[in-house]
């Protein structure tokens, strides 16, 4: 199986990954799917379920925003932040959809888009059913045109119920280059061609695109990156859902502008500044680059301004190779174990996305392969256990301030790692493999359902 970089990185729009991004994705296919089998001419009324983690946690995550959304036709890579909550009034307003962008149909939000709080679909806790009537108003009994479920596995990854019976991840046996599945594999692929651990990773990419592609595509990415720190250190006001949590990005930006140099930690305020910059954007609804989800999208932007800013001799090549690696490292994850925080809690978001950072952080920074795997364990070793409590089920507290901690974690790991030889006692395969048992371990409330931890001992105001 073999997964791109840009399956771990894409352009989509905040809160999550999983419960926005996923949902959009999965509304948007079952609607095409209608069209592609001419049944979307004859659909009457639609109907959307979310499930496990999706129900609970949903009206957080803006997740009927991005069902409705996508069943309009929407794509996260280009659907508007700003105008979406006010098509989705209109819909509640008219009780009226327009499927695929073309097709009217019977949709009342407040009925139709049901979010079950307890109940689960059997195959992840992230699921959603999706059912199309001929009729406006099916009565009883009456056999809909279609029912089709998905699940939403983390980073925006979407199967259906054909594909979830196939595992986690449907294979991609597009051959490439350098085949690996584990972190003992990466190396031994570096070390058998003398590339590093980026070089081997755009090799297998050219499988699907050119090598201009590929950099093109990888800066793109950067791009709106950069895009969305500046949006972060430029936007004020109170972040939505009741919590009334403050932007602090732009007054930190502020204060740190007018500070004189001096400070030998200030690097790290920057640090903090620009993750805190992402996630309040992605808290807010707006646009960001999974990395490889949502609610860890502020760690790799966060490493990567650090190594443009900080780090003599840094230039578009080396953003290149740091995001090159970091999503060789993230393969190991998605393949291996999970990046849902609905599935295995957030050391499978905040904690992959600061190993990722670290690895590709001490490549770029001059590292050997050995040097890499080392930093990118000591980015998951110290992560493991990582719960995901949302207060009130929105991507804030913690997550925000948890993104700025795993930046300057992930720095901190690469630095640690660029000391030694590369040599360690835990391997990152065990510690992908702990953090996978880990997870499953762990008590369903601690993962993602904003019922235990701080989402319990914190009162919503």
């Amino acid at each position: 199986m073999a997964i791109s970089a840009f399956d771990l990185f894409s352009v989509g729009i905040g809160p999550s990954s999983s419960h926005t991004v996923g949902p959009m994705r999965a509304a948007h296919t079952f609607v095409e799917g209608l069209r592609a089998d001419g049944l979307l001419p004859r659909v009457g009324r639609v109907r959307g379920e979310l499930f496990g983690s999706l129900g609970a946690t949903g009206h957080g995550h803006g997740s009927l925003k991005a069902v409705l959304l996508g069943l309009e036709g929407e794509h996260p890579e280009s659907t508007d932040p700003r105008a979406a909550e006010g098509r989705v009034e209109e819909v509640r307003a008219s009780g009226v959809l327009r499927l695929g962008g073309d097709h009217e149909a019977v949709c009342d939000p407040d009925e139709d888009i049901v979010l079950h709080r307890r109940a689960r679909l059997p195959f992840h806790s992230n699921g959603m059913r999706f059912t199309a009537w001929g009729a406006a108003d099916p009565g009883e009994g009456e056999e809909p045109l279609r029912t089709r479920e998905f699940y939403s596995v983390g980073g925006g990854f979407v199967l259906d119920e054909d594909e979830a019976g196939q595992g986690a991840l449907v294979p991609d046996d597009t051959p490439v280059r350098y085949p690996f599945s584990s972190g003992a594999e990466l190396l031994a692929r570096c070390e058998e061609s003398g590339l590093p651990v980026s070089g081997v990773m755009l090799a297998n990419e050219l499988s699907w695109r050119t090598e201009a592609e590929v950099r093109e595509g990888l800066l793109h990415l950067w791009s709106v990156m950069q895009e969305c720190v500046d949006n972060g250190c430029r936007t004020e006001g109170v972040l939505p859902g009741g919590l009334k949590v403050r932007r602090r990005a732009p007054r930190l930006a502020l204060q740190l502008r007018r500070e004189h140099a001096g400070d030998p930690l200030a690097a790290m305020d920057w640090v903090t500044l620009y993750a805190l910059a992402v996630n309040e954007e992605n808290a807010s609804g707006g646009r960001i680059v999974t990395a490889p989800t949502n609610g860890a999208a502020g760690i790799i932007p966060a490493v990567l301004h650090y190594y443009t800013r900080f780090v003599p001799g840094a230039d578009d090549d080396g953003v290149v190779d740091f995001l090159l690696t970091a999503a060789a490292i993230g393969a190991l994850y998605k393949e291996n174990a999970s990046i849902s925080g609905a599935e295995v809690g957030c050391q499978g978001e905040v904690g992959s996305a600061c190993s990722m950072a670290a690895g590709a952080l001490a490549e770029v920074l001059g590292g050997t392969p050995k040097q890499v795997e080392n930093a990118a364990e000591i980015g998951i070793e110290h992560n493991l256990g990582l719960t995901c409590d949302p207060v009130g089920g929105l991507v804030q507290i913690p997550c925000i301030e948890r993104n700025a901690v795993g930046s300057v974690k992930a720095i901190t790991a690469a630095r640690i790692a660029l000391r030694g030889d590369g040599s360690n006692v835990v391997s990152l395969d065990k510690a992908i493999k702990t953090m996978r048992d880990t997870g499953r371990d762990m008590k369903v409330k601690y993962k993602e359902t904003a019922r235990g931890g701080l989402a319990v001992n914190v009162i919503e105001c």
